[in-house]
């Protein structure tokens, strides 16, 4: 399915009516002061224990045994207690104290687009925010890589415009640090990032995660996911098999559906190309959605075979109220002792 943002849903950011610095930086700062304390009031009761993030690890260190109940992991079976008492048994683990987390931010062009409350920028930030201030306690770690689009090759007016090859774009590691204020300058770097035209590599993106191999912690990838599901699901694979993955998708309801509004322009914000879609056409909008469905079908069935969580913010809803509905669907999910 195209990459397509109507031109004339776009919403105003921050920054366009004074554009100096000094005046973007301020505002930056205010905003994620405002979403740090919303975080604040409505997850810090959810999540409680050693880990602070929203899908901790079981941990390394054996710890007390218990008896085995249906769902639990038969790799951590304690044999000896269950040949001595004849009852199946298995070994608790005791979870590290200090927490490493990474978060792998996608700002390519496609998510400088938005038609309902925000554009999807904003929530890929609003979600880097809220997961900083979740982990980055009790002495945690937390980096990010963040990933833009690359240059546009010259374009021939008047041609059809060749298509734009996939290219690693501009890839920018932020190491892990503990503390809360180099946790606000990693956020306030990602905030600052520009969005450049051109495509990005989400799968080299994510691949920055696995090398070199870093200690076993948290990963969460924040993307539109609208790359191929094969640029990106090996190097997701990969990183499954140290880390507990969160993958964050951001959708605006666009991309699921078209409006009956008429002659619409749209542009794909990757490559620029500009065309005209007759939405009044029924069946072109029954094609489009069932497209657009197919297309997340897939996004997901390929979560869902790497192994991540998957967790789905829409601009046009509370984002904030989504993540405390996952984290404590999470809980849940681990007091039954199941992890997804």
């Amino acid at each position: 399915m195209a990459r397509a943002a109507a031109v004339t849903s776009t919403t105003p950011r921050p920054g366009d009516r004074d554009g100096t610095p000094d005046a973007a930086t301020n505002r930056s700062g205010a905003v994620l002061s405002r979403l740090q304390l919303l975080v604040t009031r409505k997850l810090d009761g959810l999540l409680q224990g050693d880990y602070a993030g929203l899908l901790p690890g079981p941990g390394s260190e054996a710890g007390e045994s218990r008896e085995y109940r249906p769902g639990d992991d038969v790799r951590r079976m304690d044999w000896p207690v269950t040949a001595r008492t004849t009852t199946p048994h298995v070994r608790r683990t005791v979870a590290d104290r200090e927490l490493e987390t990474w978060l792998a931010v996608d700002l390519s062009a496609s998510l400088d687009f938005g038609t309902g409350r925000w554009l999807k920028r904003d929530v890929v930030i609003a979600a880097a925010a809220a997961l900083t201030h979740l982990t980055v306690r009790g002495g945690n770690r937390i980096g990010a890589v963040v990933g833009s689009g690359g240059d546009l090759p010259p374009r021939r007016w008047g041609r059809r415009a060749a298509p734009v090859p996939a290219g690693p774009g501009r890839l920018v590691r932020l190491p892990a640090r503990s503390g809360r204020r180099e946790a606000q300058g990693m956020l306030r770097a990602i905030a600052a990032t520009e969005i450049r035209p051109g495509r990005g590599d989400l799968g080299a993106l994510i691949d920055m995660l696995n090398r070199p191999p870093r200690r076993r912690g948290v990963a969460v990838v924040i993307s539109d996911f609208l790359a191929p599901p094969a640029q990106w699901t090996r190097p997701l694979r990969k990183l499954r098999v140290r880390h507990d993955v969160l993958a964050v998708e951001v959708v605006d309801p666009r991309e699921l559906e078209l409006p009956d509004v008429g002659v619409l322009p749209v542009v794909d914000p990757e490559t620029g190309e500009l065309h005209e879609v007759q939405t009044a056409d029924p069946s072109l909008r029954h094609r489009y959605a069932a497209a657009a469905a197919a297309q997340r079908a897939e996004i997901s069935a390929a979560l869902r075979a790497a192994g991540a969580g998957h967790l789905r913010l829409r601009t046009d809803r509370d984002w904030l109220l989504d993540m405390v509905r996952f984290v404590a669907a999470q809980r849940h999910a681990r007091t039954r002792g199941t992890t997804r």
